[in-house]
């Protein structure tokens, strides 16, 4: 049955997104194509009820220097993780991963950056009655621009602000945390050299 207008449109600006991410990323090539292929097979990719997975939104939450992430022990998964959630039927992945991470942290002065900072898929254990899933993972900057005091919700056992190059170098933390860590990183160091030799870009 060919997708109604209303399908394909909800996933318009997640395929947009994909693409441009992949003209400036070439590492993540074959994860593009998997979020690609799976956003395109499933008109529910969005929604919980998507068997085989969903779609959910993340934030890099950054403090005011850039130098510290916040991350929230996940009561579930028992990690120590960025903050994020389900999309539950919003294709603006950068809204859900701004509105998870004010809700998760009690933060309220927030700012999310447009484009993909980073995709991962990962798989949920099976818990209770939901099966084993997949989660399709799409990772946005979010920037605090007021307090940094933040609140613990129900879903963390704990919160806290770590420094992003400890986060890199500590071989306990999960490996997609790392690997922000370490994209961040590269970042800062390639816009403080643009700023030092006088390139605007």
């Amino acid at each position: 049955m060919p997708l109604a207008l209303s399908e394909i449109n909800l996933r318009a600006p997640l395929l947009e997104l994909l693409d441009r991410y992949t003209s400036v990323t070439a590492e993540g090539e074959p994860t593009v194509r998997l979020f690609w292929e799976f956003a395109s097979a499933h008109a529910d990719c969005l929604e919980r009820s998507c068997v085989p997975g969903h779609l959910t939104g993340s934030a890099w939450l950054v403090d005011r220097t850039g130098g510290r992430v916040l991350l929230t022990h996940h009561r579930k998964l028992n990690k120590w993780l960025q903050l994020g959630g389900h999309a539950d039927g919003d294709g603006d992945l950068a809204r859900v991963a701004l509105r998870e991470a004010e809700e998760e942290s009690g933060l309220g002065d927030l700012t999310v950056e447009p484009a993909i900072f980073d995709l991962d898929r990962h798989m949920i254990p099976a818990r209770g009655n939901e099966p084993a899933h997949w989660h399709y993972d799409v990772r946005f900057v979010v920037r605090v621009v007021g307090s940094e005091e933040f609140t613990i919700s129900d879903e963390s056992h704990a919160l806290a602000w770590r420094g992003i190059a400890e986060v890199a170098a500590d071989s306990s933390v999960d490996d997609s945390v790392r690997r922000m860590a370490g994209k961040w990183l590269r970042r800062t160091l390639s816009s403080r050299h643009s700023r030092e030799s006088g390139n605007p870009f």
